[in-house]
């Protein structure tokens, strides 16, 4: 028998690929002589220049460095707490001002943009925090860079998961090139942050919710280092274009921001991709690009929700440290650039934003949908797409397809998935009323500063509710719980369970929360509390008990009930023997042949199981809402 060893070649990629045609190599940075290039920057090298970027500080040393440039620049610098990590760290932003004016309400009323930039999220990728040691040195010390706060303020976060960034290890990240010792993905009780936004778990996630309304950046960034496939580009960035975007950022975003900031990038020596690239397929790169969806578990899903433009930077992980942190360099100074230029622009836009927003409930439940999930849309565009020539073969080890890269550029036009579907969609409420006993669903709605009132008083009426059945549960945790969506996968409606909307006399006690959807974070209480919303309450499990039954029939009781009811209904008894005769495993269970029963009675209809305790609003008239 011939057995299949570990250099069976089953496929070459020799510069052309099914989908169209190669083109001419650009010229690009020789990586390893950069990284050989050790920079001079005299006394305000920042860490990492000093050793080459062979490696990055710890804590200690980041805020070391950024105490020591405040200090030198007291009118244009200010680092400012704004909580603590569950280790008891502290979470710091720094604050570049070119007058020394550091109040975000007297910023915001000089129409002055402000840009909030997050490092370490994933605390192994923090060539972010050394990009901004580097630009903020820039601005205020060497003066370089000082034009790009000329109107804009410029705000970063040095390392938002500081717990995991102490947790340094050289085995981190095993297909990342440098720094020597990186920190780690999760957080101090391993969560991972950036999952987190919208069900708000973390200490740091309710600490950076509440810095983040009282600054309210203009534009927002989250930097990165990718996973996947090997590729020409050293920068990667992805902006959010999509339907819950309001058309004229969006368009801004599409016909200025991104291929403004490609250009840039470009021109500055790197090499960048106006998109994440995201592979149909690891194991075949041929097949082209896949869609990227973005829900609000991300911080760029989540600022969707805030109205307000954020971008995604990925640089790549196989490219060498310096390389990686100077090109997020040039992007940071790139988008400054842009948003000094187009700063009166950004702020209509989001005012108009916000505009847009306050209106949501002005035309309750009419038949306008509100996009809650998406998906692919089924189109795709070509994509000149810069990688690398690949063998593939079988593999012995795993069994599966193997992709070994070389460095010999593969420059091909590959199918791109573009335009988006929706996947799940609601009818806006005036309002949604929540149970006062429901705390934790409220107390998150509060962490977001989502405005509600309270009752005053009890209240019982009719409202709009889902009824909701066959809910699923992943077993293995992710991000500490067992949501009813499968981990990282996108939300497939139906997959999981079902709600369907009824009408249903509900009661709520003194105390229950109202939520007007006329407020500028309108988009936040629908996403968390619609639950086909890819990240809502119901899909993370904080509703999870209104699915266990606590009441339940005695089988002799259920024996007579079962007559009963066969005997003033024969449809219903015509259903059962159908069922007993179709159904094998129906019919071998007892417990099942009278439960059937059981939850066509009234008793089963008085557990309420699998009643969405939260009501939707057609109007407040006859609530009794305090202020």
């Amino acid at each position: 028998m011939m057995r299949i060893g570990f250099g069976l070649l089953v496929a070459t990629v020799l510069g052309s690929a099914m989908y169209g045609q190669t083109v001419a190599s650009p010229q690009l940075i020789d990586a390893p002589k950069v990284a050989r290039d050790c920079a001079t920057g005299g006394e305000w090298a920042t860490p990492a220049e000093r050793e080459c970027y062979a490696i990055t500080p710890d804590y200690t040393a980041t805020m070391s460095y950024l105490q020591r440039v405040e200090a030198a620049t007291p009118g244009q610098v200010k680092i400012e707490s704004f909580g603590k990590t569950g280790e008891g760290r502290d979470l710091d932003i720094v604050i570049v001002s070119r007058d020394g004016v550091f109040d975000p309400v007297a910023i915001h009323a000089a129409k002055r943009p402000v840009v909030l930039v997050q490092n370490s999220i994933h605390a192994g990728e923090m060539d972010g925090k050394d990009a901004c040691l580097a630009l903020l040195r820039d601005m205020v010390i060497t003066k370089s860079k000082a034009a790009l706060l000329e109107r804009a303020v410029f705000i970063f976060i040095p390392m938002y998961n500081a717990d995991g960034h102490e947790r340094r290890s050289r085995y981190n990240r095993i297909n990342q090139d440098g720094p020597a010792e990186m920190g780690f993905r999760g957080n101090g009780t391993n969560l991972n942050l950036n999952r987190d936004y919208l069900k708000d778990d973390a200490p740091e996630t309710r600490a950076f919710m509440a810095m983040f309304h009282r600054w309210l950046p203009d534009f927002f960034v989250d930097d990165h280092v990718t996973d996947g496939a090997d590729y020409q580009y050293d920068v990667t960035f992805t902006i959010d274009d999509g339907p819950n975007m309001p058309s004229a950022t969006a368009k801004w975003v599409d016909d200025v921001v991104t291929p403004g900031l490609e250009k840039y990038v470009d021109a500055h020596g790197h090499l960048a991709a106006p998109t994440y690239i995201n592979l149909v397929n690891d194991n075949d790169p041929a097949q082209g690009l896949g869609f990227n969806d973005d829900p609000p578990r991300f911080s760029t899903g989540y600022m969707i929700l805030e109205g307000r433009p954020s971008m995604l930077v990925e640089l790549h992980m196989l490219k060498d440290y310096k390389t990686r942190v100077i090109g997020n360099y040039e992007i940071l100074a790139g988008l400054l650039d842009l948003v000094n230029r187009d700063a009166d622009k950004l702020i209509a836009m989001n005012a108009a934003a916000d505009k847009e927003a306050e209106a949501m409930g002005a035309h309750p439940l009419s038949n306008v949908k509100y996009p809650l999930a998406l998906g692919w849309g089924g189109q795709t565009t070509p994509f000149l797409f810069r990688g690398y020539k690949y063998t593939r073969e079988l593999s012995a080890v795993s069994g599966a397809m193997w992709v070994k890269y070389t460095h010999e550029p593969w420059n091909v036009s590959l199918p791109f998935q573009t335009g988006f579907k929706v996947t799940a969609e609601a009818t806006l409420p005036a309002a949604y009323i929540i149970p006062a006993q429901w705390t934790k669903v409220i107390d998150v709605l509060s962490a977001h500063q989502v405005e509600m009132a309270r009752t005053t008083a009890a209240w019982s009426g009719d409202v709009e509710t889902y009824r909701c059945a066959g809910m699923m549960w992943q077993e293995p945790p992710f991000e500490g719980r067992h949501p009813t969506f499968n981990g990282e996968a996108l939300h497939d409606p139906g997959k999981f369970g079902s709600c369907a909307l009824v009408r249903e006399r509900m009661s709520f006690p003194a105390g229950s929360a109202v939520v007007r959807l006329n407020q500028r974070l309108s988009k936040v209480a629908v996403e968390w509390l619609e639950p086909a919303a890819p990240d809502s309450a119901m899909q993370w499990g904080f509703f999870d008990a209104i699915f266990e039954q606590k009441e339940y029939g005695e089988a002799y009781v259920l024996e007579d009930l079962a007559r009963e009811m066969m005997a003033r209904d024969p449809k219903l008894k015509a259903e059962f023997e159908k069922k007993v005769a179709s159904d094998p495993v129906f019919a071998g269970s007892p417990s099942a042949r009278l439960e059937f029963f059981y939850e066509r009675s009234p008793w089963y209809a008085a557990n309420r199981v699998g009643l969405y305790p939260v009501g939707r609003l057609g109007s407040l008239d006859g609530i009794p809402v305090g202020r």
